[in-house]
């Protein structure tokens, strides 16, 4: 019977995402384990794979189609014997209709659905919006919500007149009725009010926001409105870390190159396993503190920001953790890290010492409570045994989640911090 191919859900928090590429066309013949796809996440581009032989059918969804939601039929896979007359049956089932054991699959395995092998019965149809009943997509009335807008004011152009995503953007930058409290929430609502930037006559280009970009820019603003922020920054003296990275890189033989954030990286982890509290997330019920030493490294790409994470980094020797380091980065670059690998840790560091920026303040990654703002390393004065002299200083800021670390436990973490940046042979026992 033909096969609905589904877009899967790739991540917990995805709820749609961009097919970006069709790695096959219609009439090709796949095999279980073959990429079919590529699917553009909130954060990576990501392979999909065929869970099933057959040909391709057709191909519903066009590569380069974005706010393409879960579990929405992308294409359809024709089994041995199956011809493309088949496919009609199969194209008209909605994913909500379909109760086939492929659907119940675990969301991180991208996913095809089998559809009935007759002609189903019609689906009943979604009554219009009237009464107190509004009927919408889960994606539209989550941008809704988000923005403020209310529902019965918005026009639907769905089946039967039901509201879907396009709806609510068309809503949100024509002007539509807020709900009764006035609110309006979230990313969505600001971003309505940016987008009626005024034309002051200068000429301009416009680089198309990306789901990585918007959801970067969305936790962002959450958390600088949402999190109580502090600062605390300590200097550190990095003259023994320069000369024993300088030793280490230069052993012959060796199959690693560390560098100064990979220090920074293993220091962090120590000063966490000795100060648990800042290994710790904020919810309403309980603070959460986590058992493992997971520390999110913040990496630039060409699309944004992303912090793959380096797992028990505590427990982890400098060479092995450079090497892991490295290898995240590249595939971060790449857009091919897999959810697991950029999802959670309870701590970030974010570097930009190689930019030649001297100090910085960073924006808390949530759910996490805390992240180390680290600054390039320069000559400067100061004093030792009481006489004047020169050290390479690197100046580190923390930005604390007051809800959770207060002062005194970020005094505290900083002062575990100093002394093994400033005694890297501490960090290799």
């Amino acid at each position: 019977m033909p096969i609905q191919i589904l877009m899967p859900a790739l991540s917990p928090t995805m709820t749609d995402g961009t097919l970006s590429k069709w790695m096959v066309k219609e009439g090709d013949e796949v095999s279980s384990g073959d990429i079919i796809a590529e699917i553009e996440t909130d954060k990576a581009t990501m392979e999909l794979e065929a869970v099933d032989e057959g040909k391709i059918g057709k191909i519903l969804i066009q590569e380069g189609t974005e706010g393409v939601e879960v579990n929405k039929p992308i294409g359809i896979l024709l089994e041995e014997g199956e011809e493309d007359s088949d496919i009609k049956a199969s194209d008209s089932v909605t994913p909500a209709a379909l109760k086939s054991d492929s659907v119940e699959k675990p969301a991180a395995a991208p996913v095809a659905a089998a559809a009935p092998a007759k002609q189903s019965a019609p689906a009943p149809a979604v009554p219009s919006n009237s009464g107190d009943r509004v009927f919408a997509s889960p994606l539209a009335k989550r941008i809704a919500a988000n923005a403020g807008l209310d529902l019965s004011a918005i026009q639907g152009s769905g089946p039967n007149g039901r509201i879907v995503k396009t709806d609510v953007e068309k809503a949100m930058s024509g002007g539509v009725s807020k709900r009764a409290d006035g609110q309006a929430q979230g990313v969505a609502a600001v971003s309505s009010a940016a987008s009626d930037v005024p034309d002051f006559g200068q000429s301009y280009s416009e680089d198309k926001n990306s789901n990585v970009r918007k959801v970067i820019a969305r936790r962002l603003l959450e958390a600088k409105q949402n999190i109580p922020h502090f600062y605390l920054t300590v200097e550190c003296n990095i003259d023994e870390l320069l000369a024993l990275r300088k030793k280490l890189n230069s052993r012959g033989g060796a199959d690693y190159k560390i560098s100064v954030n990979d220090f920074v990286i293993k220091a962090s982890a120590i000063a966490m396993r000795k100060v648990p509290m800042v290994n710790a997330t904020w919810t309403d019920e309980a603070i959460r503190l986590y058992d493992n030493v997971d520390v999110a490294v913040a990496v630039a790409t060409d699309g944004g920001l992303i912090t793959p994470i380096i797992r028990n980094a505590d427990q982890k020797g400098l060479s092995v953790l450079s090497n892991e380091m490295k290898e995240l980065a590249g595939r971060a670059r790449e857009n091919k890290l897999k959810p697991e690998e950029y999802q959670g840790g309870g701590f970030s560091i974010s570097n930009l010492g190689m930019f030649g920026i001297k100090e910085f303040s960073a924006i808390i990654n949530p759910p996490q409570s805390a992240i180390l703002a680290v600054g390039a390393g320069e000559q400067r004065p100061i004093v030792k045994d009481g006489a004047l002299a020169v050290a390479t200083v690197m100046s580190c800021t923390m930005s604390c989640d007051h809800r959770v670390v207060d002062g005194a436990v970020g005094a505290e973490f900083l002062a575990a911090f100093k002394p093994l940046i400033e005694d890297p042979l501490s960090l290799l026992l």
